[in-house]
């Protein structure tokens, strides 16, 4: 017979099912033994009769979390066993027969509970576990109703869904690089990405006009609640375009998200308000403000552009560095000052965020596609000819061989599912998360390698002193 899913049951009273699936928990009442099952659809209850002898003598040996087969009949519940609140609390399964699929050892912590009062290191320890309790399916499959949201979304709006590379050219961007050491071309590495933001340019070169992935990115910096050294971007970019154009496409597509798979939740203001960071610095104190008029409710959404960066800020040691990106282009009214060098403290950039609930979820801007202007934001951060060559020559080379006005975004999108799903850092909405130490405590890594591995690298490992 076909397997049935739970989620099909309310409608099959009376028929014959062969269901599949996990025993949530077994009540053994001597005569009557009732069992919980879930598939990824749902839960039922089960019961097993004495009448049906090999079932019920079965049924008494099973245990929490073991996978089986049951054949049985779908009955209503008695009235006064109904259960309103529950998707098949109006039927129950009289179990036919049971086949045990396999047994599993005793879990290592109650999975019924929603889990935040277990220490953490256990539940990622032991995650292909964790992820069985139900409101961690929930986030993990809105997690995909959402990506699945945003592709038909920019598909529909005429953008190309690219991959760009993982293995890549380690350049300065802010954070440290995660590097790869080469086997065929020793003492050399290649780069993990930590945002696609250069390949992406690159496609507006080739004409692609339209751009977006869900994007991998990694860096290696230290951790916290909501950042991990591996993580997913929403990443687009788009041509002949201005600032105005790009902020316009990602605003509707936040309110479209929100209102078809968060009905429940209220955007506070729609049109997203906008403040420039100056103002926001002024009146909030921070250059991601938290707008909520009632910070108590969870279910309210208080979307915010911030516009208007400065292009530079001092480094500790005296220098010039970029707030944001130096791929991004200076506002029109600043580009002499960039290519002359001069007011360089004043000088405004392209850059766009958007704050959600007193955390940024995307920010972006307007790219310099002109080769001559770029090479001046990295001369003001004191980079020498030979250095601006060695590191982003491709760019050059690609922004002066006919590349368009370009302009994208990127989404945290670890953060923003995590405050679309009210919880309290992303580790919660990553399938297998890493620590805050950055350790993947159920593969155990990182961990060491075979010293012939090492030999071939060409790389010896000296103790630390």
């Amino acid at each position: 017979m076909k397997r049935t899913y739970i989620k099909e049951l309310k409608d099959l009273t009376g028929s014959e099912v062969v269901i599949k699936g996990w025993v949530d928990i077994r009540r053994d009442h001597g005569k009557l033994i009732f069992i919980d099952l879930r598939d990824s659809t749902g839960k039922v209850q089960m019961v097993a009769l004495p009448n049906h002898t090999d079932a019920h003598t079965l049924a008494s040996t099973i245990r929490p979390e073991w996978v089986v087969e049951i054949s049985g009949k779908v009955n209503p519940r008695p009235e006064k066993m109904v259960n309103k609140d529950e998707s098949n609390g109006a039927v129950e399964i009289e179990i036919l027969s049971i086949v045990i699929l396999n047994k599993a050892e005793t879990p290592p912590f109650d999975i019924r509970s929603e889990g935040k009062e277990i220490n953490e290191e256990a539940r990622l320890r032991y995650r292909y576990v964790d992820l069985r309790r139900d409101r961690m399916q929930k986030n993990i499959r809105n997690r995909h109703k959402a990506t699945s949201f945003v592709r038909e979304f920019y598909t529909s709006e005429g953008f190309v869904e690219i991959e760009t590379p993982m293995m890549t050219k380690s350049t300065p961007e802010g954070s440290r690089d995660y590097i790869i050491p080469s086997r065929l071309d020793n003492g050399k590495f290649y780069a993990l990405p930590q945002s696609p933001q250069q390949y992406k340019q690159l496609l507006m070169s080739a004409g692609f006009e339209k751009y977006f992935q869900i994007a991998r990115c990694f860096r290696d910096e230290d951790t916290r609640g909501d950042r991990q050294p591996e993580f997913t971007q929403i990443d687009l970019e788009m041509s002949f375009v201005e600032q105005e154009d790009v902020m316009a496409i990602n605003e509707r597509m936040i309110i479209g998200l929100v209102q078809k798979l968060y009905p429940e939740k209220k955007i506070q203001e729609i049109p997203f308000p906008r403040l420039t960071y100056q103002e926001a610095i002024e009146k909030y104190k921070s250059d991601k403000p938290d707008l909520r008029t009632d910070k108590s409710d969870p279910n309210l959404l208080a979307f915010c552009w911030v516009i208007d960066f400065p292009f530079f800020e001092k480094t500790d040691d005296g220098k010039w560095t970029f707030t944001h990106n130096p791929f991004s282009a200076p506002k029109p009214e600043f580009m002499n000052d960039l290519l002359e060098k001069k007011n360089i403290e004043g000088i405004l950039t392209t850059q766009y965020d958007i704050a959600l609930n007193g955390s940024e979820v995307a920010g972006g801007s307007i790219r310099n596609h002109n080769p001559e202007a770029l090479k001046k934001v990295f001369e003001v951060m004191g980079y020498a000819d030979e250095r601006i060559e060695k590191n982003f020559g491709h760019m050059l080379k690609a922004l002066g061989s006919g590349t368009p006005p370009h302009g994208g975004i990127a989404f945290g999108f670890d953060r923003f599912m995590m405050i679309l799903q009210n919880e309290p850092n992303i580790r919660e909405i990553i399938a297998f998360a890493k620590t805050g130490e950055g350790k993947d405590l159920m593969m155990d890594s990182p961990s060491e390698v075979d010293p012939l591995q090492l030999r071939e690298l060409g790389i010896e490992l000296k103790k630390k002193s």
